[in-house]
C-alpha cells in the first residue's frame, strides 16, 4: 500500500490543482491513499472525498495549520481546525481522532519550543525541501523515536505521487515500511507562487516571481 501524505488543491492559496485531476494522477501513479492537506482547511479534503468514484484509492482528509511553531497537519480530520498555538492545535486533532505530522521540520519551524509529544509522525521527506533539510529531518525523527513519511506537497499536477510511503496496509499509518523521495523541478515553487500573487492581488509578489524566472512562468504552462 502505497501513500502520499502532502497534496495540496484549489482550497490552498497557492494552488489551483482542481480534485478530479489530482485523483485520476495519484491513481495513474499508484498510489492506494492520497492525503489532501490544504493550507488551514480541510475544504479540498472533503471535496476529494466526496467525489471520488475511484476504485482502490482512498482520500484522506486533512489540513496543513500554521501554528506558533510552524505548520504541522492532522489527517483523519472532521471539523476545522480553529486553534492557532501548537499544543491547542495538537489538542483539536487528537479530540477528533487524528493523527499528527510535523510537516517539513526545518523550514519555517521554531523546534525548540516543540512537545514532541504530540506528534504522531515526521514528514522526513518533502518533495519541495532540499536534500540536506530532509536528512536534518530524518535524523530529527530518529532522535524523538517517531515514524518517517514522505509528501510530495504538491502544488502543481507534476509534483503528484512524487513522493510515497509504503505499508503492508492501511490499519496502523504509525508502522511505515519505507519512503520513496523524489525532489520537485525549481520551477514548481515558483507557479505556486505566482499563482499566490494571482489569488492575492499581490502585484509585488507577483513582479518577483518574474524577475526570478523571467518568462518561465509565462510561456510554460501551469502543470
Amino acid at each position: 500500500m502505497i501513500i502520499d501524505f502532502h497534496t495540496h488543491s484549489h482550497h490552498s492559496y497557492d494552488c489551483m490543482m482542481k480534485p478530479e485531476k489530482i485523483l485520476r494522477l495519484a491513481k495513474e501513479r499508484g498510489l492506494d491513499a492520497i492525503v489532501i492537506n490544504d493550507h488551514d482547511t480541510i475544504a479540498g479534503g472533503l471535496e476529494c472525498k466526496r467525489i471520488n468514484k475511484i476504485s482502490g484509492l482512498e482520500v484522506i482528509v486533512g489540513a496543513e495549520i500554521k501554528t506558533s511553531i510552524g505548520d504541522v497537519t492532522g489527517i483523519f480530520l472532521k471539523e476545522e481546525i480553529q486553534a492557532k498555538n501548537y499544543s491547542d492545535v495538537i489538542a483539536e486533532i487528537k479530540r477528533q481522532g487524528g493523527i499528527t505530522i510535523l510537516n517539513h521540520p526545518y523550514v519555517a519551524h521554531n523546534l525548540s519550543d516543540i512537545n514532541f509529544e504530540g506528534i504522531d509522525l515526521i514528514e522526513g521527506y518533502n518533495g519541495r525541501v532540499n536534500p540536506k533539510k530532509n536528512e536534518l529531518a530524518v535524523q530529527l525523527a530518529k532522535q524523538h523515536n517517531k515514524p518517517i513519511v514522505a509528501g510530495s506537497d504538491a502544488h502543481t499536477y507534476n509534483e503528484v505521487a512524487r513522493c510515497r510511503t509504503h505499508y503492508t496496509d492501511f490499519t496502523n499509518l504509525l508502522l511505515p515500511l519505507k519512503t520513496e523521495y523524489v525532489q520537485c523541478s525549481v520551477i514548481a515553487p515558483l507557479k505556486s507562487q505566482f499563482v499566490k500573487s494571482i489569488k492575492e492581488k499581490n502585484f509585488a509578489l507577483m513582479m518577483s516571481v518574474l524577475l526570478a524566472a523571467p518568462g518561465r512562468i509565462i510561456k510554460g504552462r501551469s502543470n
